[in-house]
């Protein structure tokens, strides 16, 4: 019955394009392995208008079908309004001497109708010494309208992960502007690969369809792609369905066909009816489905198609109520079986990934300490799809490079934050449950709480407390956020999170260090109380050691030059971390920009070079500066550049940074505080009394 129905359904089809397609007898359908469906034509009278032009150029041994007001191949046409194109990359490579070996390093497409599809394609940059920009225009090719700046380092082969595109050796970004006409992009080296050169001698940039490329290490030193395949979004005129269907040129002809203003704003698509299929834009190109066998033995014995498809027609109104029947009861045991099926398959994944994950090993360490029953609540998946209305992007918070974060409100009507990671962590299992569990027992007033998580799904889900105030980085870039962080308040988010960071390094059962300290990880509750979080990078140091070596993570700005260097991760990298954070508390500068001067475009040596220069006070943010609280910028200014010294045995300890915030907070009513004995004099003074038990 489905073979039967399929068949006529490829009859019906065929007919109605044969019966309705302009000159159909001349008009040529296929250029090499591409279909050409009308409104697209090779010839003026096969095709709607001049946008639709397709050229197929003879000159190959295989047909090369080209969209003619571009003169760019045409790989696939879909009459649900999407043509896909084939464009260049861009390179930029250099001999063993660092000088190029190409003339140019852009690629510029500009279409002169149609336009490059939001959410479909992805901005690639290639190399491990390499930035690349994407500019993109509008309808008015001289006024720009949206940019895209991405870049990637390392420096060594070890540090770039096989088919991950996460900022070493590869970055990429979804372009999300809708309407683009055209596109300029290129790829540009700082120190022109010279020491990468051995495993990565140039880099490229390059638009492709999302799922057209994924990286590969190999990549870097042997990309051969010359072109890659772009998605575009066409469309009929530059009217919207209420504006054309009056006129005579409505391009939705078939009977059963129904109008669609295109995505971007621009024009117009046509879709048949639902229960029709086949080519909207032809006068009987929308036919419904029919399926008995009689039908088929009449059309073999007519004596044309032409013939068959009006008999078609004709007994389509006398048996659709059978075929509706027939089709209604095959729908509904279909989609029971599929169902059920479904359901068992689910439920063994689930168990699966329970075993895989570690629930088993974490029910035996609950079931050993009952205190554990409230701290690490194990949750199913269940709870969590509707917790967050099946994950709906209604629900998300927030997305990084590790994964996305969504609001989720319990069955108690609690509401939480469910993080779902991005990348499958390969750490055993038995040291991610010892993390579950030791992260699970932090009680710190500025830490945000783990409450439990979802082992039956391929990556573990992390249920934490929700903070409602949005992050750090929020307060300080957005301006109409950033005037409610005063001198006094920002001082005090850094000492809260000062504090919170001692005390994951020394107060805890295992040391813990964050590894990925910055603004946007620290969260603000409706109070403007600091509360750190994300610790989805975090590692739990041994109590016999004081460093251990890792797969360099962290956000650029933010990492430790030391850390990057040598791998070698210590409690001395979230000191730098945090130094990074004092400079923007003191700056209200984001730490690491390109739209800045390239001497300015990273915060933290820009800062540093200030300070040693004598010119602290124009990197300042200005709305902080007067009389009374001078003092108090200056002395922190002076503990961010110890915490952002390059050698970490030179910064500060996580606690002495804390201790010392502390202390100039208090300056303005500690007499203590009011002398002026140099400040690491007092510190160790106040530290050792304090070390003793003894109060001033």
């Amino acid at each position: 019955m489905l073979v039967q129905q399929f068949l006529v359904y490829l009859l019906t089809a065929k007919v109605a394009s044969q019966s309705q397609d302009p000159n159909s007898s001349n008009c040529t359908r296929k250029c090499g392995s591409v279909s050409i469906p009308y409104p697209f034509g090779t010839t003026a009278d096969c095709s709607l208008d001049d946008p639709f032009l397709i050229t197929c150029d003879q000159s190959s041994s295989t047909p090369t079908p080209l969209l003619q007001a571009d003169n760019k191949t045409v790989l696939d046409i879909s009459l649900d309004g999407e043509l896909r194109i084939s464009h260049t990359t861009s390179q930029d490579c250099y001999d063993d001497r660092g000088q190029p070996t190409n003339s140019s390093s852009y690629s510029m497409l500009q279409l002169s109708h149609f336009s490059i599809s939001s959410g479909r394609n992805k901005f690639v940059q290639l190399g491990c010494d390499t930035n690349a920009d994407l500019f993109g225009w509008h309808l008015q090719p001289d006024r720009l309208t949206y940019y895209i700046g991405i870049s990637s380092f390392c420096i060594s082969a070890d540090q770039v992960p096989n088919k991950s595109c996460n900022g070493f050796g590869c970055s990429e970004k979804i372009i999300s502007e809708g309407g683009l006409r055209a596109i300029l992009f290129n790829a540009d080296s700082m120190k022109n690969h010279t020491e990468v050169r051995d495993f990565n001698p140039c880099g490229h940039a390059f638009v492709v369809e999302d799922k057209a490329y994924n990286f590969s290490f190999t990549d870097l030193s042997d990309f051969n792609r010359k072109t890659v395949p772009i998605v575009l979004d066409w469309a009929v005129g530059d009217q919207t369905c209420q504006e054309a269907k009056p006129g005579v040129g409505f391009a939705c002809k078939a009977e059963h066909s129904e109008c669609f203003d295109a995505k971007n704003g621009i024009g117009y698509l046509c879709k048949c009816s639902s229960g029709f299929r086949g080519n909207p834009y032809l006068l009987l190109g929308c036919v419904g489905i029919v399926a008995f066998t009689f039908l088929l033995h009449s059309c073999s014995t007519a004596t044309n198609i032409l013939n068959c498809g009006i008999l078609l027609q004709r007994h389509y109104s006398v048996f659709s109520a059978g075929v509706t029947i027939c089709l209604l009861i095959l729908l509904v045991g279909s989609v029971f079986v599929y169902l059920e099926l479904k359901k068992r398959k689910l439920i063994a994944f689930r168990k699966q990934a329970f075993q895989k994950n570690g629930g088993i090993l974490l029910q035996q360490q609950i079931a050993k300490d009952k205190d554990l029953v409230e701290t690490a609540k194990i949750f199913t998946e269940k709870e969590l799809r509707k917790a967050t209305n099946n994950f709906d992007e209604s629900m998300v918070l927030g997305q990084g490079g590790t994964g996305t974060v969504y609001r989720g409100v319990l069955s108690d009507n609690k509401v939480v934050a469910i993080k779902k990671s991005k990348i499958v962590d390969q750490k055993p299992v038995v040291q991610f449950i010892n993390e579950v569990i030791v992260l699970s027992q932090i009680n710190h007033r500025n830490v945000v709480k783990l409450l439990g998580c979802c082992l039956e799904t391929q990556v573990p889900l992390l249920v934490y407390e929700f903070v409602t105030n949005g992050t750090l980085s929020d307060h300080l870039h957005n301006e109409s956020q950033s005037c409610q962080l005063s001198w006094t308040i920002r001082l005090r988010v850094a000492t809260e999170t000062a504090g919170a960071l001692a005390y994951l390094h020394s107060a805890t059962s295992t040391p813990i260090i964050h590894r990925d300290v910055k603004t946007t990880n620290i969260l603000l509750d409706d109070n403007l109380i600091a509360k750190v979080s994300d610790f989805g990078a975090s590692k739990l140091v041994p109590l016999n050691k004081t460093q251990v070596t890792t797969l360099v993570q962290g956000t650029l700005g933010y990492l430790d030059p030391e850390y990057f260097q040598t791998s070698k991760l210590t409690e001395k990298s979230d000191v730098y971390s945090f130094g990074v954070v004092l400079t923007e508390l003191l700056t209200s500068k984001k730490a690491l920009s390109f739209e800045r001067p390239e001497n300015e475009r990273n915060l933290a040596t820009h800062f540093v070079s200030s300070i040693r220069e004598g010119c602290l006070l124009q990197i300042l943010d200005n709305s902080l500066v007067n009389h009374k609280n001078t003092r108090q910028l200056k002395e922190v200014a002076n503990l961010a550049e110890e915490c952002l010294r390059v050698k970490g045995e030179e910064r500060p300890t996580m606690k002495e940074v804390a201790l010392e915030l502390e202390r100039i907070r208090i300056m303005d009513t500690d007499p203590w505080e009011r002398d002026y004995w140099p400040s690491r004099i007092r510190l160790l003074v106040k530290k050792y009394f304090s070390d003793k038990r003894m109060y001033f």
